[in-house]
């Protein structure tokens, strides 16, 4: 009896390592990838978990963001984090609502680049910033219904 437990220990074990590495694997080719906007492999598993999900796709980084405000464009910015239940709510409704009304909406993740937030005095996620001039002229905070969105579109 003695000799099957270490075995299946030992099985087991092999096994919890193998599947460490593929998952280890899985995250490399997905943050090493042509669809990581981010410029680095060092993100949180919740941003790479996102990575290849259709309502993610069209990030800004802060620099890129900074630069348009100087430069006075027109820019909608959605701010929020992968590990927001809120956002993960209003996403999957918020995104098509933007493409329908013809908005490029561009998204910061505020996991990655949590400083990000103070400039634009975001204290909650999900917030989402219509900049006009680059200037901010409207402001929603929180999940709210697609009509309150609609609004700001």
């Amino acid at each position: 009896m003695g000799k099957k437990m270490i075995a299946i220990i030992g099985v087991i074990v092999v096994l919890i390592i193998a599947l460490f590495f593929v998952v280890q694997y899985q995250n490399n080719q997905k943050t090493n990838g042509s669809d990581n906007p981010y410029g680095t492999s060092d993100l949180d598993q919740a941003t790479i978990d996102q990575l290849d999900d259709p309502n993610y796709q069209n990030q800004i980084l802060p620099d890129e963001l900074e630069s348009k405000l100087k430069n006075g464009e027109d820019v909608t910015v959605y701010f929020f984090s992968p590990t927001c239940s809120y956002c993960q709510n209003t996403t999957p409704y918020l995104v098509p609502l933007a493409e329908e009304n013809g908005v490029d909406m561009k998204m910061l993740n505020l996991l990655e680049f949590p400083e990000e937030g103070a400039p634009y005095a975001i204290e909650n996620t999900p917030t989402l910033i219509h900049f006009k001039d680059g200037k901010e002229e409207a402001r929603i905070v929180g999940q709210q219904p697609e009509e309150e969105f609609q609004k700001i579109f």
